[in-house]
């Protein structure tokens, strides 16, 4: 039985359980048109959003083709100089029957779908090569801009969770420096990475520090500001039942702060995920911003297009697996 067929199965159960448990009169469940209206409305509202998301991007590529589509070439009114020289600069090629058309190799504006594809599918065909010091494949890639971000992310967790800790139970701490952290959380990551650049002379670590000053501020703030704000029936129960500081903490502070440090943690997350690409990109460093800068220089537009394609892919995939995540260790009341 497929997935639909389930929840086919389930709703019509559900429906059918909250039906019996009311009045128990009139007609039978199968028989009501008011409980097979409901039926259908709740298929038709599960299935509804994928169906949309389908018609958006089917439009949308059509759009992108016809937008981008290039009209035969058509050499009525030019002289054959004129020909020559487009000829010559590259504009048209000549065919075997001696017809002009335009040379398929040199795209004029934002390429199409179809390039897009026959780009991918060239990068990917291939993803783990490597022929050269800068010329990897994107698979090598892509792992270098995932690693560089969870070094930098995790550290910057863990670091900003425990002084967001130490700094929201203190009251009398917490008002002293707020000010200091709110004056550096709006700071773009990417304003210290000259300083960074020359304190570390490394671009590697210097991609990671990057990272991790776009997590550290939202996370200490956040971790701060939740943990300050714990009710104090929580601490007062705590204290009757003479727990030690470590099992307070472990057993009362941290699953009542939790939505917050996690609310956090996704303002980190988004701004180190958009702050490595352009790190690696001004620093030269291979990765995903090392690949969207060499075709960009290459003047392949279809490649950007593909390094863009990618990126977002990334994000996609690291985000849904945070959201499992936080998920997980969400506490809610």
């Amino acid at each position: 039985m497929n997935a639909r067929a389930l929840f086919v199965r389930d709703a019509a159960t559900a429906v059918l359980t909250q039906q019996a448990q009311g009045k128990g009169e009139g007609k039978a469940p199968s028989q009501d048109p008011l409980l097979r209206q409901s039926i259908r409305k709740k298929i038709y509202t599960r299935g509804q959003p994928w169906l949309l998301s389908a018609t958006l991007l089917l439009f949308f590529l059509v759009a992108w083709h016809l937008a981008t589509v290039r009209p035969a070439f058509d050499p009525t009114g030019r002289t054959e100089d004129e020909l020559l020289t487009m000829e010559f600069n590259g504009d048209i090629i000549r065919t075997e029957s001696g017809i002009y058309i335009h040379n398929p190799d040199k795209i004029q504006g934002i390429p199409g779908p179809l390039a897009l594809v026959k780009k991918s599918v060239e990068e990917l065909s291939d993803p783990f090569h490597r022929k050269g010091t800068n010329d990897h494949g994107v698979g090598y890639l892509v792992f270098y801009t995932v690693t560089r971000f969870a070094v930098g992310f995790i550290s910057a967790s863990v670091l900003a969770v425990c002084i967001g800790i130490l700094i929201g139970m203190s009251r009398p701490l917490y008002q002293a420096l707020n000010p200091f952290i709110q004056l550096l959380k709006p700071i773009s990551p990417l304003a210290w990475m000259p300083l960074l650049l020359y304190s570390v002379q490394d671009p590697t670590w210097t991609a990671i520090l990057v990272v991790f000053m776009a997590s550290l501020w939202p996370t200490i703030a956040n971790t701060a500001f939740g943990v300050s704000s714990i009710r104090k029936e929580y601490i007062q129960v705590a204290r009757l039942l003479q727990l030690s500081w470590f099992r307070r903490l472990i057993m009362v502070i941290l699953p009542a702060a939790a939505p917050t440090i996690i609310a956090g943690l996704r303002i980190s997350f988004g701004s180190a995920l958009v702050a490595v690409v352009p790190a690696e990109m001004l620093l030269g460093e291979l990765g995903l911003g090392y690949l969207t800068w060499i075709e960009w220089n290459n003047l392949d537009i279809s490649g950007v297009m593909f390094a863009i394609l990618v990126v977002g892919s990334v994000g996609i995939v690291l985000d849904s697996g945070f959201n499992r995540l936080a998920r997980l260790v969400t506490y809610t009341e």
